[in-house]
């Protein structure tokens, strides 16, 4: 009995000493409410993705160097939330799973805010409204209207690879035979190389890609195929991210900083002469 006793003492104790240390013990850290600007500001650093070829919103300088209204919209960001800027050149292909993964922050790059992509990562936006265009040397194709006009087998073309332009001309002409490609300028080079008929891109890549190749036939045309939605994406989770971002959009907006990148970068292509 004596034992009996000895070992309910014993066990009392334990039980108390433990209740004790549990008192003593710092809590868990609460999970932050916005991990994602959290670790923006933590580092003193936005780390955007972009991929670089794609005039006039983002491409590459004779330094090599991104240049472009996405480049500048970026810089703006960074120094509203008084952090640097970190461009990560990445294949526009590579982006989504990049932002995923946590190697950069936000994607500012062209990007259509389809419902797709939606599913895997949240937008923002849109702060740019585009559509798709045909670059071409073909006479019949430079006069397409409608997916009706480019529906045929006797057509190749080329579009960017994971891009909207791939899913559009997969749906829109899938009698016709369809080339991707790891960039635009590789597309722009096959319809010089006479290699596919026409390229299927974003309207304003197409202008300056004729722009860029004056003499070698290329004509960009404006076919009203599709509404291109451009926006910001981030990673899913942070809340406070998001309702920064909204309100950053829409005060650059109204304070009428959209409208002068949009002269900069689109009514005046000064710029030109200094890519590569």
């Amino acid at each position: 009995m004596k034992k009996l006793h000895l070992l309910c003492a014993v066990a009392v104790i334990a039980v108390l000493l433990s209740g004790c240390a549990e008192m003593n013990r710092a809590p868990a850290p609460a999970p932050s409410a916005s991990p994602v600007l959290d670790r923006i500001l933590s580092r003193g650093e936005l780390k955007v993705g972009m991929s670089g070829d794609m005039p006039p919103l983002n491409m590459l300088n004779k330094q090599d160097k991104i240049i472009g209204l996405d480049a500048d919209l970026a810089a703006m960001m960074a120094d509203a939330m008084g952090v640097k800027l970190n461009v990560q050149k990445i294949a526009f292909s590579g982006l989504l799973p990049a932002l995923e993964s946590g190697s950069i922050d936000m994607i500012i790059s062209n990007m259509t805010m389809t419902p797709d992509r939606n599913l895997k990562v949240a937008f923002v936006g849109p702060y740019f409204t585009s559509g798709k265009g045909l670059l071409t040397k073909n006479s019949t194709l430079s006069q397409a209207q409608k997916f009706e006009d480019i529906n045929n087998p006797k057509f190749t073309f080329v579009a960017l690879k994971g891009s909207t332009s791939e899913a559009v001309t997969r749906a829109g002409a899938p009698q016709a035979k369809l080339v991707t490609v790891g960039t635009e300028n590789e597309g722009v080079q096959m319809l010089i190389d006479g290699k596919a008929d026409a390229m299927l891109a974003d309207f304003p890549i197409c202008v300056v890609a004729a722009y860029r190749n004056q003499g070698s036939g290329l004509v960009p045309v404006a076919a009203p195929l599709t509404y291109e939605p451009i926006g910001i994406a981030v990673p899913k989770g942070d809340p406070q991210l998001l309702n920064w971002l909204e309100n950053f959009l829409r005060s650059v907006e109204k304070a009428g900083y959209m409208k002068d990148l949009g002269e900069k970068w689109f009514a005046k292509p000064t710029w030109v002469d200094q890519l590569k």
